[in-house]
């Protein structure tokens, strides 16, 4: 999909785009330039990944320390 910058640096993210990555007004994405290609990476909200990590990390996941490896 072809976007043009404005005069402005601006670009505007395609709807289909945006709707897929649930991308709203406000939301911040990182800019990566990686071998003269440009990245934008949505960044999600810390309540976000609060939120996909609840319960994952209650203690009954994690093995003794006697029982690692190091």
């Amino acid at each position: 999909m072809v976007v043009k910058v404005s005069p402005k640096y601006q670009v505007v993210i395609p709807e289909k785009i945006r709707a897929s990555l649930g991308l709203v007004a406000g939301a911040e994405v990182d800019v990566l330039l990686k071998g003269g290609v440009v990245f934008l990476v949505p960044v999600p909200k810390l309540q976000t990944l609060q939120n996909k990590m609840k319960g994952k990390l209650d203690g009954s996941s994690l093995r003794e320390k006697k029982d690692r490896k190091l």
